[in-house]
This record gives structure tokens, sequence and C-alpha cells, in this order.
């Protein structure tokens, strides 16, 4: 199976797409879909095309995608919940089983505890899939935990 993780923002997606074969994680591609914030509807439309480039290309069977949680910075809630819209219509048209986590679900499942910082996740993510650089930048590593969460709920279907 071919789990794809996304770390919703508005001029930096995350993603990052895994193999499960058979219990073996294996990663495929990560990085970030750019948007240069100037003009929201057509990073929006770039959104989409690269989105569904990447699903065409990697034919995912599934998708993860982190829910919101805004504690400190109200200002951007609104056009991260907007794109993020945008990314689960995008899945939704490609056919994909969506599955949502939490910051606190993806620290726990791939840290072992909710209150594991950004370096853990990291180097937890490059530990559970053999990846020996330093994943850059840190919205792809989040999409790549993201990813780890979906094969592991996939797999409890």
């Amino acid at each position: 199976m071919r789990y794809l993780g996304i770390d919703p923002g508005t001029t930096r997606i995350g993603y990052g797409i895994i193999d499960d074969i058979r219990g073996t994680l294996t990663p495929v591609v990560w990085g970030i879909i750019s948007n240069p914030g100037a003009h929201a509807s057509l990073d929006k439309q770039s959104t989409v095309q690269e989105l569904k480039g990447l699903i065409h290309t990697h034919k995912p069977n599934a998708a993860g995608v982190e829910r919101l949680f805004f504690m400190n910075n109200q200002k951007t809630a609104m056009p991260v919940a907007e794109m993020r819209g945008v990314i689960m219509l995008t899945l939704a048209d490609a056919g994909l089983p969506i599955h949502e986590f939490t910051p606190l679900q993806v620290k726990q499942m791939v840290c072992g505890h909710g209150g594991a910082k950004k370096d853990q996740v990291q180097k937890m993510v490059q530990l559970i899939l053999h990846i020996t650089e330093r994943i850059h930048p840190d919205d792809a590593a989040d999409a790549l935990a993201i990813a780890l969460c979906c094969s592991s709920a996939q797999a409890k279907y």
C-alpha cells in the first residue's frame, strides 16, 4: 500500500509518500508545495494542480491530513483552513480514503507520547523510514509522520 501524508499550510504545504509492503515502511518522495502567498486564488489553483500531479505520478492508496490546531496564531487560522479545504477536496476528487490526525495523535504514534518536540518527531521519522540525512524542510518531515499515521490507521481497517 502507498500512503500520502499532507501537512497543510498557506505558503508551504508539506507532502510525504511512503510504501508499506507487508510491514516494511519505505519512503518514496517528500517535499513541499510552495505558494508565494500573494494571490490566494492562484495559490489554491496551483496547489490543486501540484497535488493532482503527485497523486497521478505516485498513485497513493490513501491519504492522511493533519487537523488544524491553533493555540497562538489566530490570524493564520482562516487561510490555512481554506487551503486545507482545497487539499481535502482534491484528495476526495481523486477517490482517496482520507484519515485526519491531530498534532497530538501524530506525536503519539511516531514518538510514543504527545509531548514530543519537533526535532524528536523528525528523528523518529528518520529512524522508522531509514532515512540517514535530515529531512528538509520540516513541513516534509511532518508530512512523512502523517503518512506513517495513515499507514497505521489503514492497517486497522
